[in-house]
């Protein structure tokens, strides 16, 4: 890290440093953009991977922070602010990062913060006629000034953009969304159609897909704003409710992050038990994953053999958490209780049966004719737009990027633990699926390590009734089922969190269907979606 501060020192004398989490940047706005671009570009710097963007509003002021890592897999963040309350403006980056075009979005919806440059400044989950920005400190959540609509949602063909003059002014111009000859459809919110409950606004030609406009919001519920009311350990049960699938990794994660900051020692039990939950859940995820996807393919079939083994594991769930979707097992410290008495039995009954399950998935399906015209060269998505557009998990594995957290930052117990990454180079659907296939006998291989040296001791550490964070923030990164998970935490030293902000795998694996889709067919798309996994949930939070 001293290196990258010494090349970036020399390239921007005004930029200020401090270490937290992660080494941070501060850099003014007017110098943000030609920062970005060294980061990116500088061959001593190379930060390709733009994890994410946090809003943040910290009363004397407003901004973002950027965490961003290059192919050494070096975490660095970047601060930039404004004082402007009444028109908060940056420059933005999406001419660096694809992705940085939606997360500046969704900075724009919660924080009204407005990104010179981008070419889309919409709001990109709540409604176009919402009043407000509800992340700010100031927001008024009186109810009556955004009452519930009953009418159709509103919607427009326009958007704006904000550029800078060669003066130093900035213009709002309008922009459409789509050409005024095109011809517009729309696909979803309906499941069947979108792989989830969101709306492809799509440009077509006969059935040629041109341009797709995605339309997200439709489950939003306001996770991370409620979370700002809530204690620490009051904020857990909502992960089970984002990627309802990735529950233990997201609880991991997040009790993780709170642990760090508090100081607090996990008892080795507990961390063996988490990364078990964690990889169970990861089998089932992918089990169900093959099973809706060849759903969505119209092979109903698949569907039926892939969910004898997800139950055999939510039975195991059931058993030991006492629910089989919302779990809230994790807790800060631990978990919430001991496994059940019948755990070790249950998982060498799973563990035996999954070599032959996953041999009957390739005969079935793999290798079926219809399947292979349908997937192989399909939604090809290349390593460099991999990381452009921040698709991590099986997605972007199965493009050749090595981005999985367990080996590129290794957490709790898993640097002890055998595992190979299973990365695939097409970057098609058959890819996708494939790799998902192939990680849930790495998951069988890490679970068949541990279950049967489960240490004795404690499963939960002695923690305080009271939790409060010193001030402060921290950044952590786990691997949930569908990818990078990542949990920003700010403590003003209450027994609240000031910002709590959670990086989804989803919400980048939605934002690229435009770019695998054009020039696609609409049959396609349909392959293409559901190859991705999006949980909608998961992005919409």
């Amino acid at each position: 890290m001293a290196d990258f501060q010494q090349t970036i020192a020399k390239l921007f004398p005004e930029a200020t440093f401090e270490q937290a989490d992660t080494l941070m940047v501060n850099i003014a706005d007017a110098q943000w953009h030609s920062l970005a671009k060294q980061l990116k570009e500088n061959p001593q710097l190379g930060f390709d991977y733009l994890i994410t963007i946090v809003g943040m509003d910290w009363k004397e002021s407003m901004g973002c922070v950027y965490y961003l890592q290059n192919k050494h897999n070096d975490v660095i963040s970047v601060k930039v602010t404004t004082t402007d309350r009444e028109n908060p403006m940056l420059h933005s980056v999406a001419d660096l990062w694809a992705i940085a075009g939606i997360y500046e979005r969704e900075v724009y919806d919660f924080f009204g913060i407005v990104f010179i440059g981008n070419p889309d400044m919409r709001r990109l989950f709540l409604s176009i006629d919402w009043k407000g920005f509800p992340l700010r400190k100031d927001y008024d959540e009186n109810p009556d000034i955004n009452p519930v609509p009953t009418d159709n949602e509103r919607q427009s063909d326009f958007t704006y953009t904000y550029v800078e003059t060669p003066d130093g002014k900035v213009e709002k111009k309008e922009v459409r969304v789509f050409e005024p000859e095109d011809f517009v459809v729309n696909i979803g919110p309906q499941h069947p159609a979108t792989h989830g409950v969101l709306r492809f606004r799509t440009a077509v030609d006969g059935e040629t897909i041109k341009k797709i406009d995605v339309y997200m919001g439709y489950i939003h519920r306001g996770v991370e704003k409620i979370c700002e009311k809530d204690t620490y350990p009051q904020t857990l049960h909502f992960m089970d409710r984002l990627d309802y699938f990735s529950a233990h990794p997201y609880h991991h994660g997040l009790c993780m992050t709170i642990e760090e900051a508090a100081g607090i020692e996990v008892p080795r039990r507990a961390q063996v038990i988490r990364v078990i939950m964690d990889e169970l859940s990861r089998i089932a995820s992918h089990c169900l994953f093959m099973g809706t996807f060849c759903m969505d393919l119209g092979a109903t079939t698949m569907l039926f053999y892939t969910l004898r083994v997800r139950e055999q594991i939510l039975d195991i769930m059931d058993r030991t958490c006492g629910a089989r979707m919302t779990f809230n097992y994790e807790c800060i410290g631990g978990v919430m209780q001991d496994i059940h008495a019948d755990f070790v039995k249950d998982v060498h009954a799973l563990l035996d049966v999954l070599p032959a399950n996953i041999k009957e998935y390739n005969k079935v399906f793999t290798g079926n004719v219809i399947a292979k015209n349908r997937m192989e060269g399909v939604g090809v998505l290349t390593r460099e737009n991999a990381i452009n557009w921040s698709v991590t998990g099986p997605s972007g594995r199965a493009s050749g990027w090595s981005c999985d957290v367990r080996k590129t930052h290794p957490y709790s117990i898993y640097s002890e633990l055998e595992f190979d990454e299973v990365i695939h180079t097409e970057g098609d659907s058959m890819a996708r699926f494939k790799v998902r296939l192939e990680e849930i006998e790495q998951s069988a291989r890490i679970i068949a390590q541990l279950i049967d040296n489960i240490p004795d001791g404690d499963y939960c550490a002695k923690v305080p009734k009271v939790i409060k964070l010193p001030v402060g923030h921290w950044f952590r990164m786990v691997e949930g089922c569908r990818g990078v998970f990542g949990v920003y935490l700010e403590s003003d030293g209450s027994t609240m969190p000031y910002r709590l902000k959670l990086v989804t795998p989803s919400l980048p694996a939605a934002a690229v269907v435009n770019h695998l889709t054009a020039g696609s067919k609409i049959a396609d798309l349909i392959t293409i979606g559901g190859s991705l996994d999006y949980i909608v949930p998961d992005m919409d939070r």
